[in-house]
């Protein structure tokens, strides 16, 4: 992964976790807990694609595992984030850019309801049966409600920032540097072949002649 990459990412992966642990989760909402890390994962997959989007969820997850209140094992959510981040990453289009909100919606919609599923699943198998007594059916409905409320607010912008810092200086430079070039071709400044060196030659020609007609003129005064 790029520096610019990493720099960002940790960055929105630790404020969201912040935002998720002192707000989110404070404010008692029936069923799930709105997964922000989640949203934000998603955002970073849907930009960088799927080999990006497993590492940053992996990061994601185990820093989520790690953070207090953390009541399970450490490892648990950084593999569902795993995964999802690299499902996520095949959703994103060859250009980079999503033509409508449908796709990030069915996107975000699939990976809560998804994730909730891989985390009870992963837990059932370390002898962890919380989801049993709060209710599975809920518990995924509420996951995919919030987190659908709270995408529109949140995917895009992520989306956006990602797409921003992936135009670094080099970039911009290297552009600027090609599009000189063309300007230069196109004015002809005798960096292109055949008639554009003729006639320059034929300017150049021209030029010491009028220059050796003023000198004479002076020679005659």
């Amino acid at each position: 992964m790029k520096f610019n990459r990493i720099l960002l990412s940790a960055t929105l992966v630790v404020v969201a976790l912040v935002i998720q642990v002192s707000v989110l989760a404070r404010l008692q909402l029936p069923g799930a807990v709105p997964d922000l890390v989640l949203l934000t994962v998603l955002g970073l997959a849907l930009v960088y694609g799927p080999v990006s989007g497993s590492l940053i969820g992996f990061g994601a997850g185990l820093l989520a595992d790690l953070a207090p209140p953390a009541d399970h094992a450490a490892g648990r959510y950084a593999l569902v984030l795993c995964v999802i981040g690299y499902l996520a990453g095949l959703a994103r289009p060859d250009n980079g850019k999503l033509k409508s909100a449908s796709g990030p919606m069915a996107v975000v919609v699939a990976a809560s309801i998804g994730s909730t599923l891989l985390y009870a699943g992963v837990g059932a198998l370390v002898g962890d049966t919380a989801a049993r007594h709060v209710g599975l059916g809920f518990l995924l409905f509420t996951a995919a409600l919030y987190d659908l409320l709270l995408a529109p607010f949140t995917v895009p912008l992520i989306m956006a920032l990602a797409r921003r810092a992936e135009n670094d200086p080099l970039a911009a430079d290297t552009s600027a540097g090609t599009d000189v070039a063309s300007g230069w071709l196109s004015s002809g400044t005798g960096l292109q072949i055949g008639n554009q060196r003729g006639g320059l030659r034929v300017k150049a020609a021209r030029t010491r002649a009028a220059r050796a007609g003023r000198i004479k003129g002076v020679k005659r005064l």
